[in-house]
């Protein structure tokens, strides 16, 4: 081999390992384009999921004013009118024995009805029980509660032992079991119900399940409804996870990790 024929051999040698180099280098820069324009889908699909979230706590909340409101004007403010109304005759009429009797009466029967019903709405917002002795006192009353409709038996087991500094997370966790269960009455038509609390390696988590018709729990469809937007907004403010199995006549199953 003659010394042109060495360089012909050197220099296609060298634009052969040009072309390689090129052809890597535009291989990792498509690539690295690719996973780039991936990470950008998945962190606005997280982004529009935070904002469904957030769009659904948001709504619930406005529900429940509107609901609060409603109960106030209806229940409350309605009663109280009449009262009024039966204290200025009280003042500015006068009365036989017997009707002053009556107007007392229905004074006194009012404003007991006025107060239960402000009660409600204080223990639709905040229950008692919670407040006062905690998420286990709280959870058993609600299985009490849903039992006494005798259409549905609830069985409820605690393993664990509640922190009371997590008193904020509590109300969300109790809030969540609230909204499964209405939801296992409602749409999920079932019979019996269990709610265990235990803990594995550290981690404290709920087991939920019911024997109700069930639904297809890949269908993402099935899970947009409010009731489910709300229990994963506050899945999310509690930086807890939620693992959902079910599927159509078998049932609903949901393990709460948090």
């Amino acid at each position: 081999m003659n010394e042109s024929e060495v360089i012909k051999v050197i220099i296609y040698t060298f634009l052969a390992f040009m072309l390689m180099a090129l052809v890597l280098i535009l291989f990792f820069y498509f690539s690295r384009k690719k996973i780039i324009k991936q990470e950008i889908e998945k962190k606005n699909l997280e982004i529009n999921y935070q904002k469904e979230l957030l769009h659904a706590v948001i709504e619930t909340q406005e529900d429940e004013r509107q609901r609060i409101a409603q109960d106030l004007h209806d229940d409350i403010s309605s009663k109280l009118n009449i009262v009024s109304l039966n204290s200025q005759m009280l003042i500015g009429t006068e009365l036989s024995e017997k009707e002053f009797s009556e107007v007392t009466e229905n004074i006194i029967k009012l404003t007991g009805k006025a107060l239960e019903n402000s009660r409600r709405i204080a223990h639709d917002l905040l229950p008692p029980v919670l407040d006062k002795f905690g998420i286990d006192a709280a959870i058993s009353e609600l299985a009490v509660e849903f039992n006494s409709a005798k259409s549905v038996k609830v069985y409820y087991e605690n393993n664990i032992s509640f922190e009371t500094i997590d008193a904020k997370k509590h109300l969300h966790i109790f809030r969540i079991l609230q909204e499964l269960m209405n939801n296992s009455l409602r749409h999920g038509n079932a019979h019996n119900i269990s709610v265990v609390f235990n803990n594995d390696k550290g981690k404290n988590y709920c087991s939920y399940s019911d024997n109700g018709i069930g639904f297809d729990s890949n269908d993402i469809s099935k899970q947009k409804g409010l009731g489910m937007k709300n229990i994963m907004s506050r899945i999310e403010l509690i930086n807890a996870t939620i693992d959902i199995n079910s599927a159509p006549n078998k049932g609903f199953k949901a393990k709460i990790i948090f």
